[in-house]
């Protein structure tokens, strides 16, 4: 995980652009080309970038140079964190956090946590020392290098960022959804390559070329998928209804073409590169793992009744 955080980290300055601000093309290839070079990199730069965002649309304020932030809110029934209101108007953090990527690696984090019926959004500078971190649980290989874990509060100082509800409301919640999309876009561009790569070796067969014409197909939709959506976020980056459709759009159009990658290139090339070439392995099993961050039909549900003529009246 060292070399991991020291690619990370040379990625955070400059800083990613924030989104609706003229450059979310920028930004996305940013995210994109991280982790089409690996995409452990893109997953953990990406945590970042969102963290960067939401911190500048409910504070006003950035991620500080030095700092590595990530974003958990994954909300499990268990465990379960919470959050009291401490001495000073503070808040302390108690409990365990579930699926928090750079775990050990972030300085600091965007966390949710229960408190009465509300889920608020709190900073927290991970250096305290009731900050404890458990990566033992996971045994995938894929994401293995991404410091997936459990992280343990024990009367934790934090802050809250923004209001109740202020996290999913805002229009960025989505923005930030398609930079999840970008990342996933850059891996399924990394498992692409190697079928490119044996394309330049020799002519390949009907067949494979044959994959590798719907492959390119996919994955250039995907990209003007991305592009598209890059420009109306910048011409209205507030509306949060169009935000939300917009983003699950992108999302179901990567996540195809991504699916379509790694199954199309598998049947071109066979099992020699997963067993022979570890780039490819790597590529492909983290890009596995990461694309299931995605709800598969239950998003495609949300879609087609966003989509359905009522809705859209």
């Amino acid at each position: 995980m060292k070399a991991v955080a020291e690619r990370v980290r040379a990625l955070l300055d400059p800083p990613v652009p924030l989104p609706g601000q003229g450059q979310t093309a920028t930004r996305w290839k940013r995210l994109t080309d991280a982790a089409r070079a690996d995409v452990v990199v893109g997953r953990l730069l990406e945590g970042n970038a969102d963290a960067d965002a939401i911190l500048a649309e409910l504070t006003s304020q950035r991620v500080e140079p030095g700092q590595w932030w990530g974003v958990w809110a994954a909300e499990p029934p268990l465990p379960v964190l919470s959050a009291d209101m401490g001495p000073d108007d503070g808040w302390i953090l108690n409990g365990t956090k579930a699926w928090c990527s750079g775990a050990g690696l972030c300085t600091h984090a965007l966390v949710t946590a229960r408190h009465g019926g509300q889920r608020p959004l709190l900073a927290v500078d991970l250096s305290h020392p009731g900050v404890s971190v458990d990566l033992d649980a996971w045994q995938a290989v894929g994401m293995s290098r991404s410091a997936t874990g459990s992280v343990t509060f024990d009367h934790v100082p934090a802050r809250v960022v923004g209001g109740p509800g202020d996290y999913l409301d805002r229009p960025g919640f989505w923005h930030g959804g398609v930079g999840v999309a970008a990342c996933w876009l850059g891996g399924a561009e990394a498992v692409a390559d190697t079928l490119r790569r044996a394309a330049s070796r020799r002519p390949l067969d009907e067949h494979a070329a044959a994959h590798l014409g719907a492959v390119d197909a996919a994955l250039a939709g995907a990209t003007w998928s991305m592009q598209a959506a890059a420009a109306e976020v910048d011409a209205d980056p507030t509306d949060r209804d169009a935000a939300q459709r917009r983003a699950m759009r992108v999302r179901a159009v990567v996540e195809a073409a991504a699916t379509l990658t790694v199954d199309r290139v598998g049947r071109a090339l066979g099992a020699a590169p997963l067993a022979l070439d570890a780039r490819h392995s790597t590529a492909v099993n983290d890009l596995t793992v990461y694309l299931r961050q995605s709800h598969a039909e239950r998003d495609l549900a949300v879609l087609g009744r966003l989509a359905s003529p009522e809705a859209t009246r």
